[in-house]
């Protein structure tokens, strides 16, 4: 039997909405979804599901009564917000920690996201009745997660992960959102097309994979280049001409037939292992754009749902919200992971934090726009099941940590308090250099080291806490130091402090 919804249910709204109390209404729901922050925070509860929460106590079945049921601008909001938050993550990706575990992050973005969505999948098919396609279809749509959900229960809970956990989990969830977007599209054109073949999904596929990466490489070259060479007299124009080319860049690789989302998070990864004018306040301000659109999707997403229509498929959602955590998440990590060197531990806790996020509801949208005949149950069970794992296994995720042994009794690293704008009259600008174990400076002094001149430590972070440096100043292996430095005595103090920095 298919779980099918009940009917829509129209709403007369008691007033007219005007343009100044609708903006009183959204400054409101943001407002809002910022101090509740503070209660993730305080009780690691995860900020989708207060986001979402706040969305839903607002729509039409909620106290706030607004009445929203369109998919086309909820599509339109979910890919701009997730074009500026896959570039923003791409951006914040710290490369040199993340290289190490490129193989494992692909492997999981590729062979765990099809895995995943196979099982998922074919569960589907046996508990909705619904086609093979269209139950392959949900599954393509849960199969990638959400890193943001994972690393702000850490933080909160102050937890820090040892090994090679984190930069694996980082690469994974930035690099699965294009893979699962690609397998969503090439199902949907199934359903929508009876002239799509087996074959001419695969060329499909592997079209948006290639033109994607190729865009996204000639577009970072374009970017790195017109951010470098043109001399803005505003340090904020450098903000608006990179949100210019990014979606140029997604607008240029969608025309061409490729993966937009694929390109733009190539473009922030590529961007972001690079050096280039006024790189610091570019992060702080895609960080916190990123954050709005995250509360502006989830926000649009909750006012998209209707809760009486979550009662009929609360069982079968349930169900398959467990398969997702304990059967196909797991078994798709340990296929993923086979090849490479990570301890059972290691593969357990990666298949826990598999929560799902934003890009599973915003890809349920898409049957909605394409006219699925059961899109309306389709995105209701994917917006049911996200729920689910961001609650179970949000909620244990640290006590799974501590139980698997992976937490590390270092604390996390903090961002170095300080900060300057490098420019045509100052040469020099702020790099960190991480000591590795095996640097033969470790029980040094500043001054035994003849550091070259344009090279100057400024702040030392050890163990936490900040220390001031003078001369004497005895260098141990871990510290991050924060150098005022041109980039030729950058080279040089780096061949000094150590053989393979972070």
């Amino acid at each position: 039997m298919v779980f099918d919804l009940p009917s829509q249910i129209s709403y007369n709204p008691s007033m007219e909405i005007t343009f100044e109390s609708g903006l009183i209404v959204v400054s409101v729901l943001i407002l809002l979804s910022v101090m509740v922050s503070k209660i993730s925070d305080r009780f690691g509860v995860p900020l989708l599901l207060l986001f979402l929460g706040i969305g839903m106590l607002a729509g039409s079945e909620g106290f706030g009564g607004i009445y929203f049921d369109d998919p086309h601008i909820t599509q339109y909001i979910g890919i701009t917000a997730l074009t500026i938050i896959l570039f923003s993550s791409g951006l914040d990706t710290p490369w040199n920690s993340v290289r190490s575990v490129v193989k494992e992050g692909i492997s999981l973005a590729t062979i765990g996201v099809v895995v995943t969505a196979g099982i998922f999948g074919v569960f589907a098919y046996l508990i909705l009745k619904l086609t093979l396609i269209e139950s392959l279809l949900i599954g393509a749509i849960i199969s990638s997660t959400d890193a943001a959900a994972v690393f702000s229960i850490l933080r909160s809970r102050g937890v820090n992960l040892k090994g090679r956990v984190t930069p694996l989990l980082e690469l994974e969830s930035g690099s699965n959102d294009p893979m699962a977007v690609l397998l969503t599209i090439t199902l949907i054109s199934f359903l929508t097309d009876k002239n799509t073949s087996f074959v001419t999904a695969i060329g499909l596929l592997l079209l948006q994979l290639v033109v994607g990466v190729i865009i996204g490489w000639v577009m970072s070259k374009v970017s790195l280049y017109l951010i470098n060479k043109i001399k803005l007299g505003y340090e904020g124009l450098y903000q608006i001409l990179i949100i210019g080319l990014l979606f140029l860049t997604f607008g240029a690789s969608t025309l061409l037939k490729g993966s937009g989302f694929l390109s733009v998070y190539l473009l922030g990864v590529l961007l972001g292992k690079e050096d280039f004018l006024h790189k610091r306040s570019v992060l702080r301000f895609f960080d916190s754009t990123a954050w709005f659109s995250q509360i502006i999707l989830f926000l649009t997403l909750g006012l998209l749902v209707f809760p009486s229509r979550l009662v009929p498929i609360m069982l079968p959602g349930l169900g398959m919200a467990l398969i997702l955590i304990f059967v196909a998440r797991p078994v798709a990590i340990f296929l993923a992971l086979a090849p490479f060197r990570f301890t059972v531990r290691e593969k357990l806790f990666v298949s826990w934090v598999g929560l799902r996020g934003a890009v599973p509801i915003v890809l349920a949208t898409y049957p909605l726009v394409a006219g699925i005949i059961h899109a309306d149950l389709i995105f209701n069970i994917v917006f049911f099941v996200v729920v689910i794992s961001v609650l179970m296994q949000g909620t244990l995720l640290p006590w799974v940590a501590k139980k698997l042994a992976l937490e590390s009794s270092e604390p996390p690293k903090k961002k170095m308090p300080l900060e300057i704008v490098a420019g045509e009259m100052i040469p020099s600008e702020l790099k960190e250099i991480e000591i590795p174990a095996d640097s033969a400076v470790d029980g040094k002094t500043i001054v035994e080291l003849n550091l070259p001149p344009g090279y100057l430590i400024v702040l030392i972070s050890r163990a936490g806490a900040y220390i001031q440096p003078t001369g004497n100043t005895m260098l141990k292996s871990g510290d991050r130091l924060l150098s005022l430095t041109e980039k030729d005595a950058l080279k040089k103090a780096r061949g000094i402090l150590c053989n393979k920095c972070n």
